[in-house]
């Protein structure tokens, strides 16, 4: 370890000294750049972090003295992946630089990538309003590059973020839009019964009977063996259940249907807040009686 910091710091010294000198048609940038990269990746050996991370942005300069885009964004990853092991600040401005750069040549791919990864370290962190943003900017750039599979996974991140920060409706229009883009893959539409049922559920959390039976009949309309399956069933008898205030018989059919399908987190989390609105109810119309 010593002895990887030795040889870090003696290739940035060298680096600095190359750029402080003179050099013809741009190669004492070309030779900083190489001590840079030598020095960035000692201290990683070294596993000195911060430092590593500081030496790529160095490197990303003297790319950027050469106009070599591509490699100065690539230097600005490597930054932040340094840095993601002790300032999730850092590594996120680090990466925010390597998706401007990549849009400025043209390699949006890449820049969705990053996008996704910065979302992914918002994510991390637990704030979900950043993730949020970031996840959408992901799936644009990847709509646009047309990579669907990438772009329907990072809506669903965002579906599933709006959900918690009870954003319904948004929700609802994500996994309704994912079902119909599902349908016509072979591959994919084994999955709309599970994207309806999100969105079955996202219904209920707002609390109004008619839209839910509503929704149903136009999941029946989009997907006509929808009916036929457990979900379907489900948020049925859910509907039903809320209908006639039946606490007793919400829990029930959830427990049914957990028993064969285990519910993840989330639905549990959303079904909670359905099952709390109608407890609340009852008791009012108790207090009422």
């Amino acid at each position: 370890m010593a002895d990887q910091l030795a040889r870090a710091e003696d290739f940035e010294k060298k680096a600095e000294k190359k750029l402080s000198g003179w050099g013809l048609f741009g190669s004492k940038f070309e030779d900083a750049a190489d001590l840079f990269d030598k020095s960035a990746n000692s201290f990683k050996l070294a596993k000195s972090w911060d430092k590593a991370g500081s030496t790529y942005i160095k490197l990303a300069n003297c790319h950027l003295k050469l106009e070599s885009k591509h490699e100065a964004a690539q230097a600005y990853v490597d930054a932040a992946h340094s840095y993601k092991k002790t300032n999730i600040n850092e590594a996120v401005s680090c990466l925010n630089n390597a998706v401007n750069l990549f849009c400025e040549i043209g390699r949006l791919s890449m820049a969705a990538r990053y996008l996704k990864e910065i979302a992914e370290l918002y994510e991390s962190e637990q704030n979900i309003e950043q993730a949020v943003v970031y996840y959408e900017k992901a799936a644009d750039f990847y709509e646009n590059e047309e990579v669907s599979t990438s772009a329907n996974q990072c809506k669903q991140k965002v579906a599933q973020f709006a959900a918690q920060l009870e954003q319904y409706q948004k929700s609802i229009e994500i996994y309704e839009d994912i079902a119909r883009q599902s349908l016509n893959n072979n591959l994919l539409k084994y999955g709309v019964k599970g994207h309806l049922l999100n969105a079955g559920i996202c219904q209920l959390c707002k609390g109004d009977v008619i839209a839910i039976t509503n929704a149903l009949e136009r999941y029946q309309e989009l997907d006509p063996t929808f009916s036929g399956t457990r979900e379907y069933k489900l948020l049925a008898d859910i509907a039903a259940a809320i209908d006639e205030e039946d606490v007793g018989n919400f829990t029930s059919v959830i427990k049914e249907f957990d028993s064969m399908s285990p519910l993840d987190s989330w639905k549990t989390t959303l079904l909670l807040r359905v099952k709390d609105k109608l407890k609340a109810k009852e008791l009012e119309e108790d207090d009422l009686t």
